[in-house]
């Protein structure tokens, strides 16, 4: 792991809705909606989170019709765990 993207993992992993978001994906692929339910927050806000998780690779987001699924890459985070 390099160290940009490793400062971005954790930059990414400091925010505790972007970690709450995380937690939710690890049970599976969610859309944009779903993950937005818990929180009081915009959509426009959740999107930027994330953009966040996306930028570090923590988060793919894909394109099923009309349906936008979100869902967790562990790869980042088996790599903090090794470092």
């Amino acid at each position: 792991m390099t160290p940009d993207r490793l400062s971005a993992t954790f930059a990414a992993l400091a925010d505790p809705t972007r970690r709450a978001i995380l937690a939710r994906l690890a049970s599976g692929e969610r859309s944009v909606n779903e993950l937005a339910e818990p929180f009081e927050m915009s959509l426009p806000a959740v999107s930027r989170h994330l953009k966040v998780l996306e930028s570090a690779g923590l988060i793919v987001r894909g394109r099923e019709a009309q349906w936008r699924p979100c869902k967790l890459e562990a790869a980042p985070l088996k790599e903090i765990a090794n470092w």
